[in-house]
């Protein structure tokens, strides 16, 4: 995917007559093969939703990233990839016409709620996994106008304290999950699978909202 001088690498899987399509924005350090991301992604596959994902940073970018951390809290950056690979989907024949949700983990969340408040009425919804919403800032939280779910462990209290205030920010329809007993990494048992669950949920529901009125 062109991405200005550069091209992003992902994963694309597209089931047949698919409701809408997910791109998936990682968290800090991670990338297209996080098997979290990975799970919840077939689960919404399951759910007829294709899944988009890709690297946000170059290979280079990586090594460099490695080394200085610099990148991955490069929100401004994270965001104009997200949007770069948002156009070339809008442009893919296969998957033009589709509706486009945003799935972000940790500080992948503020750049899809960034992206989504850019594109307006193009995204169709935002999930947030173990997410820093509050990096997006109190001006632009109140400029999304995708239906946002924000899914925090209840054994996450800091993060969950940043997303309870981020949510009080959001003017558009809002929902904050607690997976009962997840830390900030849902490594314990059953809980990817409740994000998963909630997850694929909240995008069917609102990509069905958006083609009862395209």
């Amino acid at each position: 995917m062109p991405a200005g001088d550069h091209h992003l690498v992902g994963d694309l899987v597209l089931p047949d007559a698919a409701v809408g399509l997910v791109l998936f924005a990682h968290g800090s350090g991670s990338g297209r093969h996080s098997s979290r991301n990975r799970r919840v992604a077939r689960r919404l596959q399951d759910a007829g939703i294709a899944t988009l994902l890709f690297d946000l940073l170059t290979p280079e970018e990586e090594e460099v990233d490695l080394q200085t951390r610099q990148h991955r809290f490069d929100i401004p950056l994270l965001t104009q990839r997200l949007q770069d690979a948002t156009a070339w989907a809008a442009a893919d024949p296969p998957l033009r016409g589709l509706a486009i949700g945003y799935f972000g983990a940790s500080t992948g969340a503020a750049a899809a709620l960034i992206a989504a408040a850019r594109l307006g009425r193009q995204i169709s919804a935002v999930v947030s996994r173990g997410g820093r919403p509050d990096l997006a800032g109190p001006v632009v939280l109140a400029e999304v106008q995708a239906p946002t779910l924000l899914i925090v462990g209840s054994a996450d209290p800091v993060v969950l304290q940043l997303n309870r205030h981020a949510g009080q920010h959001l003017r558009v329809e809002h929902e904050l999950k607690l997976v009962p007993g997840a830390t900030h990494l849902f490594e314990e048992p059953g809980a990817l699978d409740a994000v998963g669950e909630a997850a694929a949920d909240w995008f069917a529901t609102h990509m069905a909202r958006r083609e009862q009125h395209a």
